[in-house]
Formats: structure tokens, C-alpha cells, sequence
């Protein structure tokens, strides 16, 4: 099991890279609010790699996971669904937001 994840991490590690370049606007805009500890005073960082999955932001203070989730998350609730009792089983909590929520709920709103 130890050698199968020490072969994954490098591929996840250049997927992490991946992910960090072009965020998606809904995704921008949410990191414009969680980024500087503007949320609570709580630190988060982006696309995480918690072990074999990467988080789109993670809090390990308030072990909280964020996924932003768009059309790319079509289809996949199955798997959505494994990976987020995989990280509550190790004491993570994850908040799912619909892109239309952020662009809904954020809208207009600076990132002050």
C-alpha cells in the first residue's frame, strides 16, 4: 500500500501544480475570500494534497475541506461522495459550493 501511494504522490503533486494555474472565475472568486485569513482569521491553502485526493481549499486549523464544484463535478457524485466519508473518516469536514451559489452569494461583493 506505502509503495503504491509514494508512486502516486508524484502525480499528484504535478496535478496540484496543474490545478493552481488557471482557476476558474467561480473558483477566483471564492479563493478571493477564503486567501489572507479573510474568513474567521482562518488559514487556508489551496489545491491540498491530502494523501491521495488534492482539496480545492483546505483549513487544517478547522480541519475543513471547500470544494467548489462546477460542470467538471458532473457525473461524479458517486466518487464525490467516497472521497468526502474517506476525509470525515480522518476527521475533515467538507463543504460543497455549487458554482452558482458562489456566483449567487458572492456577486459584487469585494474581498476586502
Amino acid at each position: 500500500m506505502r509503495d503504491k501511494l509514494n508512486r502516486l504522490r508524484p502525480v499528484l503533486l504535478e496535478r496540484a501544480r496543474q490545478f493552481r494555474r488557471p482557476l476558474t472565475p467561480m473558483e477566483q472568486r471564492l479563493w478571493n475570500h477564503l486567501r489572507d485569513r479573510r474568513c474567521g482569521g482562518y488559514k487556508f491553502r489551496r489545491q491540498t494534497i491530502l494523501d491521495r485526493y488534492i482539496a480545492d481549499f483546505h483549513c487544517a486549523e478547522a480541519k475543513l475541506v471547500v470544494e467548489a464544484d462546477g460542470r467538471s463535478h458532473d457525473g461524479t457524485q458517486e466518487h464525490d461522495a467516497a472521497r468526502d466519508e474517506w476525509l470525515a473518516r480522518r476527521g475533515y469536514h467538507t463543504l460543497r459550493v455549487l458554482n452558482t451559489d458562489v456566483r449567487g452569494s458572492l456577486e459584487g461583493e469585494s474581498a476586502s
